[in-house]
């Protein structure tokens, strides 16, 4: 993140912005998507970061399906190799660490990225999950059990971990602990 945001104060400066330094404030919120920021600062002034935060849902859910299908794709594969070649964003390796997945054993691994590849293989997009309060262990489980959903849950299952991500990355950056 660029910076962090006091919840109370900094929300008033943060909506006060012109619409590329607010855009740049929140760029890493959704990973490489400033598409989504961008098209929330029209609904300024934000009284409270949850304000801000259903403003930026708002954009996703009005977005298309090939938006939307990108917005998806933009994610990471966990453990994947983005992150073999230290290439993940700043925010996306702090979540895997917080998860444990640069701690994974060779055969976790191993079927970390058998799961990533199945996965992508039946959805033809990267599985996205929220990791952060998530053990490997209970990763790996929910990988197993989504690869029995169809498409189209799959497809808004991940939209709904994409908001919940982008919930703990504004909290994050305006120091609030959730």
């Amino acid at each position: 993140m660029n910076s962090t945001l006091n919840p109370s104060n900094d929300i008033d400066a943060l909506s006060a912005l012109p619409q590329a330094e607010f855009v740049a404030r929140l760029a890493d919120i959704f990973e490489h998507s400033p598409w989504i920021p961008e098209r929330a600062w029209a609904a300024r002034p934000f009284a409270s970061i949850d304000a801000l935060h259903a403003a930026m849902l708002a954009v996703l859910d009005g977005a298309g399906d090939a938006e939307k299908l990108g917005l998806i794709c933009a994610h990471p594969e966990l453990a994947g190799k983005e992150a073999a070649a230290g290439t993940l964003t700043a925010a996306s390796t702090g979540e895997q660490r917080g998860a444990g997945l640069d701690q994974c054993s060779a055969d976790e691994l191993a079927r970390l990225r058998s799961l990533n590849a199945a996965y992508r293989e039946r959805f033809g997009f990267p599985f996205v999950i929220a990791v952060k309060g998530l053990s490997r262990y209970q990763i790996l489980d929910a990988i197993e059990a989504r690869l029995a959903n169809d498409r189209d849950t799959e497809f808004r299952t991940c939209l709904a971990q994409i908001g919940r991500i982008a919930r703990f990355r504004l909290d994050a950056l305006a120091g609030a602990a959730r």
